[in-house]
Order: C-alpha cells, then structure tokens, then sequence
C-alpha cells in the first residue's frame, strides 16, 4: 500500500491529501493558473476545494504571499467559476 502525499491549504493551514485540494500554480510565464494535474511547472500553492476558503484566500490575499506575486480579481472569480 502506497503512503498518500499530504499538503497544507495556505488559508486553513490544515493538511491534507494533495487529490482534496486544489493546486493553483505561478507558471515560468509569470501567469496565474488552475493546475487540474497537479504537474504543471512553477511555483505551487495548495487551496481546500470549498467556497468559503476560496473567498477567504481573496479576502486575506493569501495567494500573492504563497504564491510571491500579484495574484488579479479576475482570477478569483475564474477560482468561483471552476466550483460552480
């Protein structure tokens, strides 16, 4: 039996499985993306799959410090729209 890999939510700071989160990833193009495969190149930052950690992650600007850059509202709202 494999050991499961375990990662930590940046908002909640709780860990979990890394298949129950969400990785959001900072591309070599300095883009902001939704990483479905969890295999994207780039620096990684992991999110719990519920709305109100994403809506706090906004609110706390959790993101732009995982992540070191300026993550856009937009992105956010893509964020809501992925969960809907």
């Amino acid at each position: 039996m494999r050991k499961e890999p375990m990662r930590k939510c940046v908002v909640s700071q709780e860990q979990f499985p890394k298949k129950d989160l969400l990785r959001i990833v900072l591309t070599p193009e300095n883009t902001v993306e939704i990483d479905e495969t969890g295999r994207k190149n780039g620096r990684g930052a992991y999110l719990a799959k519920r709305l109100d950690i994403i809506e706090a992650a906004k609110k706390t600007r959790a993101l732009d410090r995982a992540l070191k850059t300026k993550v856009d509202d937009s992105f956010y709202d893509e964020l809501f729209e992925y969960f809907k």
